[in-house]
Order: C-alpha cells, then sequence, then structure tokens
C-alpha cells in the first residue's frame, strides 16, 4: 500500500489529462458534422476523415511508441511525459476559440499530427511509471487502479460536458488539459527503470551482434544509437511468447475498434438523431459501470482468475457487444448494452496492458 500511495501524484496527473481529452468526446462529433456538412444528420465525408485520421494516427504511432518508450528509459518518464501532455493542449485550444470550418480543419491537421505523439504514450508512460515503482506481485492491482482512475475521470468528464455548451466544454478540456501539464512538472517525482522489480529484461544486451557492445557506450553517445531497429522488435517477438501472443490479440483486437471508433458515433447520429446530450448520456452509463468494475472487481478478481482467462472473457464480451450493436433497433437497447458489457471491455484492455508489459 505505501508504494500505492507514492503514486497520488501520477494518479492525479493521469485524471486530470484523461479529464481533458475525454471530456470533449460527445461534442466533437456535432462539431464536425455542423464543419463539414452543416444541416445534415448522415455524412459520410465526416466518417472518412475519422478513418483516415485514426490509420495516419496508427502508422504514426508505430513509429513515434517505441521512440517514446526508449527515450524515456534513458531520461526518465516525468520527462518523456511533458511532450504529449504539452501537445495535447493545442489541439483542444484551437476548438475552444473557435468551431468554424476554417478552425475544425486547422484542428483536424495538427490533431492528426500531435496525436501521433500523444495517442496512447500517456497512458503506457504511466503504465511504465508504475512498472517502476510497484512489485511485479502487485503490479495487476496497480494497473486497474490506474485505469479505473482513467474511467473516473471519463465519467466526471463526461458529466462536465452533459451540462456544458460545447464552447464551454471545449474551454474547459483545454484548461484542464494545461492544469495537468503544470501539475505534473511540479509535483511528480522523475522515475527510471529499476532493475530491482525485474525478473528479466525484455530486450538482451547480448541479443545479437550489435547489442553486444552497448554496455560500453559512453552517456554521450547518440539516441539514435539505442533506439530499437526493426531487427530488435523482430528479435524480441521472437524470443518472448507471452509478448508476440499478446501482439497478436492487440493488433487485431485494435482493429476492431478503430473500425467501431471511427464509425459508431456517427452511427449512432444517422440512425437515432444523437446529439452531444444523448452522447453524454450513453456514455456515463459506459464510465459509471466501467469504474466500478476496474476499481472494485479488478483487482479482486485478479488474484483469484488467471490473466488469460480474463482476456479471453473480454474478447468474447467485445465480439458480442458489436454484433449486438450493429442490430440496435432502438434507444433503449443501446443503454442497455453500454450497461452490461463495460466492465467485461475493460477487464480485455487493461489485461492486454498487463501481458505485453509483465
Amino acid at each position: 500500500m505505501e508504494k500505492l500511495a507514492e503514486l497520488s501524484h501520477l494518479f492525479v496527473t493521469v485524471f486530470l489529462s484523461s479529464f481533458a481529452s475525454l471530456m470533449v468526446i460527445p461534442a466533437i462529433t456535432d462539431v464536425t458534422m455542423s464543419a463539414v456538412c452543416p444541416g445534415k444528420d448522415e455524412c459520410s465525408l465526416a466518417i472518412y476523415l475519422s478513418g483516415f485520421q485514426q490509420a495516419i494516427i496508427g502508422l504514426g504511432t508505430v513509429v513515434m511508441m517505441p521512440l517514446i518508450g526508449n527515450l524515456s528509459d534513458q531520461y526518465g518518464r516525468k520527462a518523456l511525459l511533458t511532450l504529449p501532455m504539452t501537445l495535447s493542449v493545442i489541439p483542444l485550444v484551437i476548438l475552444a476559440y473557435s468551431r468554424t470550418t476554417t478552425f475544425f480543419y486547422a484542428y483536424y491537421l495538427l490533431r492528426t499530427l500531435t496525436a501521433m505523439i500523444c495517442e496512447g504514450s500517456i497512458n503506457c508512460l504511466a503504465l511504465a511509471y508504475v512498472a517502476d515503482n510497484v512489485l511485479e506481485r502487485q503490479r495487476t492491482s496497480a494497473f486497474g487502479i490506474l485505469s479505473g482512475i482513467a474511467t473516473a475521470a471519463f465519467v466526471c468528464g463526461t458529466l462536465a460536458a452533459r451540462f456544458l455548451s460545447t464552447a464551454s466544454t471545449f474551454q474547459v478540456a483545454a484548461l484542464v488539459s494545461m492544469l495537468a501539464a503544470v501539475y505534473m512538472r511540479i509535483f511528480l517525482r522523475e522515475s527510471l527503470p529499476n532493475g530491482e522489480n525485474l525478473t528479466r529484461p525484455i530486450l538482451k544486451s547480448g541479443q545479437d551482434g550489435h547489442c553486444q557492445d552497448d554496455g560500453n557506450l559512453s552517456g554521450l553517445a547518440p539516441v539514435l544509437k539505442k533506439i530499437p531497429s526493426i531487427q530488435d522488435i523482430t528479435g524480441l517477438l521472437k524470443s518472448s511468447v507471452t509478448f508476440s501472443q499478446a501482439a497478436v490479440v492487440a493488433f487485431f483486437n485494435s482493429i476492431a475498434e478503430g473500425g467501431m471508433q471511427a464509425s459508431i458515433m456517427y452511427y449512432l447520429k444517422a440512425r437515432f438523431h444523437f446529439s452531444k446530450n444523448q452522447y453524454a448520456d450513453l456514455m456515463l452509463l459506459l464510465g459509471i459501470a466501467g469504474m466500478a468494475s476496474q476499481l472494485v472487481f479488478m483487482p479482486l478478481l485478479a488474484q483469484l482468475v488467471a490473466e488469460e482467462k480474463l482476456l479471453a472473457i473480454g474478447l468474447l464480451g467485445g465480439i458480442a457487444d458489436a454484433l449486438l450493436f450493429s442490430v440496435a433497433w432502438s434507444n433503449w437497447v443501446m443503454l442497455q448494452l453500454n450497461s452490461i458489457f463495460p466492465c467485461i471491455l475493460l477487464l480485455q484492455k487493461t489485461f492486454l496492458f498487463f501481458l505485453s508489459l509483465c
């Protein structure tokens, strides 16, 4: 418990950052539709733009995430957290100022560029920070608490968006995002990988010829020489069966989730004429159920059920969720789905992280 108490500043940082980034989700669909297809509830261009943006962000993330992770191993988690948390403020400030078509496309461009660095990196660096400071036997519970705090931020952000106007939503999100970056810089203690908490390294320095002299490199050696190459990543996938299996599962799961995320909001607007407040109501159910799952049930189940079984349950829940969404015929069906499946889906996501890091 002492170790978890030491992570309080990280938890506050993650809460504020997640609050800012997630509270704009109920409003962004209406903003996009108003800018791209004003006066319409159906717009193929908006879906294509969202899908294209996700594809570009995904490709950029493939390149940037190993780089950010490697740099954080050398310079610290806090130092690298500063970059994505600062960049994530810029797109929010644009829409906080104006949501006209011109400003929307400026937001779209900058969001695409900054998300290559920001998308997922804050969560991954936070998980790495936890792994640096918590013993291996306690990590499952710590990851569950961290995920629960992010879900609590999701609930609070969605609740705030429910009662704020669209303009105020983006203004508050920009302000809280700035506060998160400042709080992190002032209060969060720097953290570097701690060998005492590792049972074995993921990448062994003597694994191949070009890595054997790594220990002789001076501290002033160029950073790029230590960035994992394609051969390093391939070697990692081959050397760890657990990691390679988790990577395959995460890859196909991400494809399915990407398709859902790119279209689900527009699907709800076209079929049920959803607006910002209705999106917020639906997401509140999702967040409350997920928060209870991650903060209460997840730490308990992690001690009783094997991670692989929980991951399998989560994947099956994701399949059922997508199938039932596709045949939903009324608003109440959507509400029922979002009160039943969040617990299962969030178990799946947490253990995809757990299997890849531990």
